[in-house]
């Protein structure tokens, strides 16, 4: 993409101005799926996601032949608190997983024929432990907001970001406290015990409190509890919203960075949907503080954009019915308006 950003200054300024979708589109899309083969509402959410899709990419018969998935990687200090039940050399074992092709991600991608990009963000130097002081310096962070923001190809027709960091459900359940206030946002993520999840609970109240001067301020929010890849998948919802990419939101860790944004910018959440409400214990409740109805809700915990990618088979069919079916004028088939 052309345009950037070197501080969260200027990225305040792209929240400040983002593309909205074609009217005229949409308009032509509602007229469309009024005179297709079917009984008017027959094919339900199927008929909103085809004309939500037409509004991004600004034509009546809008496609998902070009879907990419972005996966961003990342290390969390906070990990050294015993906040998961796997240790943090797990997130470069699992790069390498994705790069060779034996992930769940890389079987999915290839079911649902998207492209699949792997961003391993700096895993030797793990983000400071936000319960000693913010997580990031402004420039970490947007450095981080930066690879996700160009990680996009503006060519394509739906995105996904998904992520892999030992500790980020600690990091996105500490976003999701700082940016709505309560407690319980903390989930077993990997599968810790009851200990394990105390400790979670623990480091959050802890990195909450220490950090609460910055907590005012969205991005500076990311930037103190957040990691490498949250931030990452921030700047790629960004990036996918200049270039009218529509998205699809995987779990609790990507609805966490794509909550900053929110926050920072009501709407700024307009071209995303939400791919599947996740296992992990606070997802429904992200995703109703979002205004998200999930689109599937299979039990999954993985990360990875898996759920999300999943969704892009849904959002497939609805894009293939509205734009491949008939209308009632060119079938020959009574009961057209």
């Amino acid at each position: 993409m052309t345009m950037t950003f070197q501080t969260l200054a200027e990225l305040r300024a792209l929240l400040s101005d983002l593309p909205m979708p074609d009217p005229a589109a949409i308009a032509a899309a509602e007229a469309r799926n009024g005179q297709l083969t079917k009984p008017p509402g027959a094919l339900g959410r199927l008929e909103k996601l085809a004309v939500w899709m037409a509004g991004w990419q600004g034509t009546e018969k809008p496609r998902a032949d070009r879907p990419q998935i972005a996966i961003f990687a990342g290390n969390h200090g906070v990990a050294a608190k015993g906040v998961s039940a796997f240790p943090a050399e797990v997130t470069v074992q699992m790069v390498a997983n994705f790069t060779h092709g034996g992930a769940a991600i890389n079987q999915l991608a290839k079911a649902f024929g998207a492209r699949l990009d792997v961003h391993a963000l700096d895993l030797d130097h793990p983000t400071g432990d936000f319960t000693e002081g913010p997580a990031m310096t402004e420039a970490e962070v947007v450095a981080a907001l930066r690879k996700g923001f160009e990680a996009v190809d503006p060519q394509a027709d739906l995105f996904v970001a998904g992520e892999m960091g030992i500790g980020n459900t600690t990091s996105a359940a500490a976003i999701a406290t700082a940016l709505y206030g309560g407690t319980g946002w903390a989930g077993r993520g990997t599968g810790v015990d009851d200990a394990g999840l105390r400790r979670k609970e623990a480091a959050i109240a802890a990195g909450v409190e220490r950090n609460r001067a910055l907590l005012g301020d969205p991005l500076q929010v990311l930037r103190a509890l957040g990691g490498r890849e949250i931030a990452a998948m921030a700047g790629a919802i960004l990036g996918a919203r200049m270039a009218r990419v529509p998205v699809i939101l995987d779990g609790f860790i990507a609805c966490a960075a794509a909550a900053v944004l929110d926050r920072a910018a009501p709407g700024a959440l307009d071209h995303c949907i939400a791919g599947h409400q996740s296992a992990e214990g606070a997802h429904a409740r992200l995703l109703e503080k979002l205004g998200k109805e999930p689109l599937l809700a299979l039990g999954l915990r993985l990360g990875e954009g898996s759920g999300a990618a999943l969704a892009i088979g849904v959002v497939k069919g609805a894009v293939a019915c509205h734009s491949g079916m008939a209308t009632f004028a060119e079938a020959g088939v009574a009961g057209g308006g």
